[in-house]
């Protein structure tokens, strides 16, 4: 079973040299890291274990990804990595994960841990498996290309979207990644919570409610989080996702580290009305 791209030559370049080149302008754009990684030959004990990406179109989000990039490739290639993404369509169920096959991109077929998958089906008490919920959906798929970009699409993955984005549904996800990679300490797993910040709203504005929201991030207040979205107008749309990863932090005791925080008004320049981006990792 094979997932088409949805947004290839909408969201990133449809050509694979094209992609890999608006990867390399991720890293060296001025709201970027500056350069590309060095990826060990060797790898060493993963510090970074989770991380917060942005899923918007390249040219928009590109530069802020990539610094959380830049942390994941500089420890090595993960066995697996665990993309969590809300999900924008409506589609499919509550929490919805796709357990067979590969997924395809300009870059290639990156196939998913099929045994994997389905343990954490079993763990997880609130995951279905559930394909509709992806057909159109770019939260995860923005991510692939970065990972095949460095690793070829020798990595495996597992996808899951999540709809209904509460506290409750957060802790239940959480436990059943804190199962599995417990059951299997010989694999290096990396999560990955996809996540854009507040939406459409004027610079100045959108830099004060993604503070609100980062501060929680900081304190590892998940509840909190969930707080500010729900009660303060903040209009951060993969919530669930970050939740999963702050609850999973304080499991295997990382510490939040912000990356970078920008917005789509300091890659197009048009401060009228952003998006805002955060990259953030789970570490020592």
């Amino acid at each position: 079973m094979k997932r088409l791209p949805a947004v290839a030559g909408a969201f990133y370049e449809a050509d694979p040299q094209e992609l890999k080149d608006r990867i390399v302008w991720s890293f060296t754009h001025p709201v970027g890291p500056g350069k590309l990684p060095t990826v060990p030959k060797e790898k060493g004990k993963r510090d970074n274990l989770f991380f917060i990406v942005p899923h918007a179109g390249y040219i928009y989000s590109g530069p802020v990804a990539a610094h959380s990039y830049y942390y994941l490739a500089s420890e090595g290639k993960p066995d697996l990595v665990i993309i969590l993404g809300p999900n924008h369509t409506g589609y499919g169920s509550y929490v919805s994960l796709w357990n067979k096959g590969c997924w395809e991109t300009p870059l290639g077929d990156v196939k998913i841990d099929e045994e994997m998958a389905m343990e954490l089906v079993k763990y997880s008490e609130v995951i279905d498996i559930d394909e509709r919920a992806h057909l159109y959906e770019h939260s995860v798929e923005v991510q692939i290309p970065f990972l095949q970009f460095f690793f070829d699409s020798d990595i495996k993955i597992i996808p899951i979207v999540i709809l209904y984005q509460t506290p409750e549904i957060a802790e239940y996800i959480a436990e059943g990644i804190y199962r599995l990679m417990q059951k299997h300490p010989e694999k290096d797993i990396v999560v990955l919570a996809s996540s854009d910040m507040n939406h459409y709203d004027p610079y100045d504005i959108t830099y004060k409610k993604d503070e609100m929201a980062i501060e929680k991030i900081e304190q590892l207040d998940y509840k909190g989080l969930y707080d500010v979205v729900e009660n303060k107008d903040v209009t951060l749309c993969g919530y669930a996702p970050i939740m999963v990863a702050m609850i999973l932090a304080k499991k295997f005791n990382k510490k939040p580290y912000i990356l970078k925080h920008a917005t789509s008004g300091d890659t197009s320049g048009d401060k009228s009305s952003v998006v805002g981006y955060l990259a953030a990792r789970f570490g020592s």
